[in-house]
């Protein structure tokens, strides 16, 4: 039975921006989203899809004209496989895999104009079967990264659930985190999220909007919208977090940054939260 962190005690936000491809927008994305309410910021080391500099500039900005402090935003980035990059890898892909985790890192630190972050987590295991050998190597070297202070938790993202079970059997902690794409279609990956609320793990859901359009189009969601003076989006959103997921958007709209955080005050009937999980049913 994994051994619970002390890091599980570190408050989450109730919402997490995404900075994913977003390039040359990437700074004035981010600080937008601070300046609109935002206090939780999803990044990663992988200038495939990431422009984690970028991030960071937002985020100086954001401290310099005095919105918010460090310590008021939840900062997470990834680790991310060579296979999960181009050519512009924030680690020597010669170094072993543990060099190559702090290597990444540091870079992440320096990225982001800080000491730590506040969750770290693996940007997928590096096989879509089973947790390989290498996944043990980065947790550990993961764990290295947490126990030196230069990140507060630990989490992983998409990830089965056979993967996640044999995550948890070969180490003794649980990972703060799990960030996965949130299908309709597939239950709302039901499976993973009870797992998580059986072992204490929060769940991160992503893609809500992008992966559902038929979701937002469901006569269920459109009937919630109407009757709560609100938008499917926001019926979505406030669904997530009645099932125990934390919810990330990464809208480039400031008027749907507004309507996002302002989802968090929509509160939906535990018998309209089962029909909504119950569509792809």
């Amino acid at each position: 039975m994994p051994v619970s962190s002390p890091t599980r005690t570190l408050n989450a936000p109730n919402f997490l921006y995404g900075t994913a491809w977003k390039e040359d927008r990437t700074a004035a994305l981010t600080n937008l989203a601070l300046c609109t309410g935002f206090r939780g910021i999803d990044t990663a080391n992988q200038r495939k899809h990431y422009h984690e500099v970028a991030v960071g500039a937002g985020l100086a900005a954001a401290y310099r004209d005095g919105i918010v402090t460090r310590g008021e935003v939840f900062l997470q980035t990834k680790f991310t496989y060579q296979a999960g990059q181009d050519h512009r890898l924030p680690y020597d892909p010669r170094a072993p895999l543990a060099e190559q985790v702090a290597q990444s890192m540091a870079s992440s630190l320096e990225h982001l104009g800080t000491d730590y972050v506040d969750s770290y987590v693996l940007h997928g295991p590096a096989s879509r079967y089973g947790w390989t050998d290498a996944d043990a190597d980065v947790w550990q070297a993961m764990q290295q990264e947490r126990d030196a202070g230069r990140t507060r938790c630990l989490g992983v993202s998409n990830i089965a659930l056979p993967q996640l079970q044999q995550m948890m059997e070969a180490h003794r902690e649980a990972p703060a985190f799990v960030q996965n794409r949130c299908y309709a279609v597939m239950g709302w990956d039901r499976e993973v999220r009870d797992f998580c609320r059986e072992q204490g793990i929060i769940y991160q859901g992503f893609s809500l909007l992008t992966a559902n359009p038929a979701a937002l189009r469901h006569p269920l969601i459109q009937g919630a919208a109407t009757k709560h003076d609100a938008t499917p989006a926001q019926i979505l959103f406030a669904f997530a977090r009645a099932v125990g997921m934390l919810p990330l958007t990464g809208t480039v709209s400031p008027e749907h940054m507004r309507a996002d955080i302002a989802a968090l005050d929509v509160a939906l009937s535990p018998n309209l939260v089962s029909m909504i999980e119950a569509i792809a049913e």
